[in-house]
This record gives structure tokens, C-alpha cells and sequence, in this order.
């Protein structure tokens, strides 16, 4: 897994590329809470390029939610593929998570 950052005004835009996996989601985490932890408080999750998530990379996603939401910030996941989106809707998580279909939508909801 690769994650690139960008900022687009005050918003971060994160981009993740390969498998949020078991192995992987621990240096994510670490990633993704150390900008939360910084004052980032609109964060967007740019998945077009991941190719697969686990229910690993899934309590990640959940544990960041939390933490950005209780700081009274926001985290948006755009551009998911048709696959990754299933699992989103599969697990029930697509009433947790805010989903956008590319980054101008996903700029839309802060």
C-alpha cells in the first residue's frame, strides 16, 4: 500500500494505492490518526486506486471516523471501484461512512 498527500485549500485529500490489508492497515492507521491528532479536521480518502480492502483496513476506517467526527471534523472516501464499493454495502458500512463518486463531490460535503 502507498498513500500520497495533498491539500486542496483545508482540505487533505489522501490517495491510497494497492491492498488495506492486515499487513498494511497498522502503518495506515499510524498515517491517517497522525493527521487527526495534527488539527486536520476535513480529511478525504481518494480509493481509486486501491485495489483491495479487508476488515482490517475497515476497523481503521471506523476507529478514524470516530476520531475526526469527536473532533468535530470530517472524513469523505471518494472515487471507490464498483468491487470496493460492494463492501461497503455488503458490511452496511455505506450508512457509516460518507461516500462521494470523485473528488469534486467529495469536496462538496465539508
Amino acid at each position: 500500500m502507498q498513500m500520497n498527500e495533498s491539500k486542496s485549500g483545508d482540505i487533505v485529500v489522501l490517495s491510497v494505492t494497492g491492498r488495506l490489508d492486515s499487513n498494511t492497515s497498522p502503518d495506515f492507521e499510524e498515517k491517517l490518526l497522525v493527521r487527526i491528532k495534527d488539527g486536520e479536521r476535513k480529511l478525504v480518502l481518494d480509493f481509486g486506486s486501491l485495489e483491495y480492502i479487508s476488515s482490517a483496513g475497515l476497523r481503521v476506517l471506523l476507529k478514524a471516523t470516530r476520531e475526526v467526527k469527536a473532533q468535530g471534523g470530517k472524513l469523505v472516501i471518494c472515487a471507490a471501484r464498483d468491487y470496493i464499493q460492494e463492501v461497503f454495502d455488503l458490511s452496511g458500512f455505506t450508512a457509516v461512512f460518507a461516500l462521494a463518486p470523485d473528488l469534486g463531490a467529495a469536496s462538496g460535503h465539508f
